[in-house]
C-alpha cells in the first residue's frame, strides 16, 4: 500500500510532462543532433543551425510557448556542446560563438513566438468558422419555425452546444414576471438569476464575466432586446470560468442573441398579421352580413307587412281565395326569413370554430324526405324525381346539419330553376361512402365559377339579389365536418347537379330501436 502511495503521484506528472511538449521537445533537439551530426563533416557549422531551428519550428506548431523555449534553450546547448569546439563540452574556445548562441537562442525564441501567434490564430479561426457554421444552422433553423418555444428551445440547444455551457431562456408571463422558458444543460435556476435578469431588463446591459457589472457571478446575463423592448433573458453558464473574459467570444454569444431576438420579432410580427388579418376578414364578414340584412331581411319583410296590411284595412271582408293567397304568402315570406336567419346564425357557428356535430346513424331516405316536407310550398309545380336504392346503408351524420345542407341546394335549384321545371335527386352507396346529388334543368354555372360558387357572398351568374350568397358556403362547411367533399359540375343537357358525399367509418347497427 505505501509502495503504490509513492507511485501514483509519479504518474500524472509525467503525463503532464508529456502533454505539455518538453519531452517532444528533448526528442527533436536529439533527433535534429543526431541529423546535424551525420553531415558535420560535409557542413558547415553556421548551417547545422538550420536544423535546429526546424525543430524548433516544429514544436511550436505543435505545442506550448513552454516547449519551445525549452527546444530553443536545448538546441543552443546541444549546437555548443557537440559541433563548437572544443567538442563535447560546454567550454567554448572562441568568443565569437558567444553572439551565434545570443542570435541563435533569440531567432529560436522569435520563430517559436511567431509560430505560435499564428497557431493561436489560425484556432481562433477555426473556432470562429465553427461558431459561424453553428450560427448559420441556427438561423436556418429558427427560419423554419414560427412557436414562441420552438424557437426558444432551438437558440438555447444551439447555445449550449457551441459554447460548452448550460443555457437558461427566461420570458416574462403574463403578468410580466420572468419565468424560465427553456432551460438547457441542466441549468438550475436560482433566485439571484432571476434578480440578475430583472437587473438585464430593466437597464437593458448585460451582466456577469466580461461584462461592466457582476463579473463574480457564474453566468453571463443576456437582454433580448427588440425594437419595442426587451422580450426576455438569455442566461449562459459556462462549464470553464474563463470562457467569456476575452471579449470575441462575448461578441459572439451576442450575435447568436440577436438571432434569437430577430426570431422572436419574426413570429411575434406574424401572430399580429394573423390577428390582423382574422380582424379583417371579420370586419368584412360583419360589414358583407350587413349589406346583405339590409336587403335580404327587408324583401320578406315588406311581402309578409304588405299582406297583414291588405288583411287588416280593408273594410269589407276579402274574398276567401284572396284571404288564403295572402295567408300563404305570409307563410312563404316567414319561411324565407327564417331559412335567411339560419342561414347567418349557421354561418357565425361556421367562422367561429363553435359547430358542434351530433351524429347518429341515420336513413337519408327520411333526411331527404323531411326535407322536401319543408320545403313543398317553395317547390310548387316542379316536379322532384328521388332514386334511392333499397339497400342504401344507415349514415352517421347530423341530421339536423345533412338537412340544412339539402334544404340550401333545393332552395338554390328553386331561385335558378323556371317554376315547371324537374329536379332529381339521386343518392348512391359503396363501400366507402354514400353520395347524394341533386340536379336541376336551369342556366347552369358560368364556366370557372364551379368552385367558386362554394365561397361566402357569391353568387354565380347576374347579381339578382335572391339571397345572401351563404347557403353554398353553408353547405361546404356542415360536409367537410363530417368528413366529406361537396362539388358542382354543368349537366350535358343543361342545368347543373351539385353532389357531396359522406363517410362510411364504421358499420351500422344491425336495427334501429323502435320508439315507444
Amino acid at each position: 500500500m505505501p509502495r503504490d502511495l509513492t507511485q501514483q503521484p509519479q504518474r500524472p506528472a509525467a503525463l503532464a510532462w508529456l502533454e505539455a511538449g518538453y519531452a517532444q521537445a528533448v526528442a527533436v533537439v536529439a533527433a535534429a543532433t543526431g541529423l546535424s551530426w551525420l553531415v558535420f563533416p560535409f557542413a558547415d557549422p553556421a548551417n547545422l543551425i538550420m536544423t535546429y531551428l526546424l525543430g524548433v519550428v516544429v514544436i511550436a506548431t505543435r505545442y506550448g510557448r513552454g516547449a519551445s523555449v525549452l527546444a530553443s534553450a536545448a538546441s543552443v546547448a546541444a549546437f555548443d556542446f557537440f559541433f563548437v569546439p572544443p567538442h563535447l563540452t560546454f567550454v567554448v574556445a572562441d568568443t565569437q560563438y558567444v553572439l551565434t548562441f545570443a542570435v541563435m537562442l533569440v531567432v529560436g525564441l522569435v520563430i517559436s513566438g511567431l509560430t505560435l501567434r499564428i497557431r493561436r490564430q489560425a484556432e481562433a479561426a477555426r473556432q470562429r468558422e465553427q461558431r459561424t457554421a453553428a450560427l448559420y444552422a441556427m438561423s436556418r433553423e429558427l427560419a423554419g419555425t414560427g412557436a414562441v418555444e420552438d424557437l426558444v428551445g432551438i437558440a438555447a440547444r444551439h447555445i449550449a452546444a457551441v459554447f460548452g455551457a448550460e443555457v437558461a431562456v427566461l420570458l416574462p408571463d403574463t403578468e410580466g414576471r420572468l419565468t424560465a422558458s427553456r432551460l438547457e444543460g441542466g441549468f438550475a435556476v436560482e433566485e439571484n438569476d432571476l434578480e440578475l435578469g430583472r437587473w438585464v431588463i430593466e437597464h437593458r446591459r448585460p451582466a456577469g464575466p466580461g461584462t461592466a457589472t457582476s463579473q463574480s457571478a457564474r453566468a453571463v446575463y443576456l437582454p433580448l432586446l427588440g425594437h419595442r423592448g426587451p422580450l426576455g433573458v438569455v442566461s449562459v453558464r459556462p462549464r470553464q470560468r474563463d470562457t467569456f473574459r476575452t471579449p470575441e467570444p462575448l461578441h459572439q454569444l451576442e450575435t447568436f442573441v440577436n438571432q434569437t431576438v430577430l426570431a422572436l420579432e419574426r413570429a411575434r410580427l406574424a401572430d399580429e398579421a394573423q390577428g390582423a388579418r382574422v380582424r379583417a376578414e371579420t370586419e368584412r364578414l360583419r360589414s358583407a352580413l350587413l349589406t346583405s340584412v339590409s336587403h335580404d331581411l327587408r324583401t320578406p319583410l315588406a311581402a309578409i307587412t304588405g299582406a297583414a296590411t291588405t288583411m287588416l284595412d280593408r273594410g269589407t271582408p276579402l274574398d276567401r281565395r284572396v284571404q288564403q293567397e295572402l295567408l300563404e304568402s305570409i307563410r312563404d315570406e316567414a319561411e324565407r326569413l327564417n331559412r335567411l336567419v339560419q342561414n347567418l346564425l349557421q354561418m357565425t357557428r361556421l367562422e367561429s370554430g363553435a359547430l358542434q356535430l351530433r351524429r347518429d346513424w341515420h336513413p337519408m331516405e327520411e333526411v331527404i324526405g323531411a326535407a322536401l316536407g319543408r320545403l313543398a310550398g317553395s317547390l310548387g309545380d316542379r316536379r322532384v324525381t328521388v332514386s334511392i336504392p333499397p339497400e342504401l346503408p344507415l349514415v352517421a351524420m347530423d341530421d339536423v346539419l345533412i338537412e340544412q345542407v339539402l334544404l340550401n341546394l333545393l332552395d338554390n335549384a328553386v331561385k335558378h330553376t323556371p317554376h315547371d321545371s324537374a329536379i332529381r335527386i339521386i343518392a348512391t352507396a359503396t363501400d366507402r361512402k354514400v353520395t347524394v346529388e341533386i340536379a336541376d334543368h336551369g342556366p347552369g354555372l358560368p364556366a370557372g365559377d364551379e368552385v367558386r360558387v362554394f365561397e361566402k357572398f357569391y353568387q354565380a351568374g347576374p347579381r339578382t339579389r335572391q339571397g345572401a350568397g351563404l347557403g353554398l358556403a353553408i353547405c361546404r362547411g356542415i360536409v367537410e365536418a363530417h368528413g366529406g367533399r361537396i362539388w358542382a359540375h354543368n349537366l350535358p343537357e343543361g342545368g347543373v347537379a351539385f353532389l357531396f358525399t359522406l363517410p362510411l367509418t364504421a358499420a351500422p347497427p344491425v336495427s334501429l330501436p323502435v320508439d315507444a
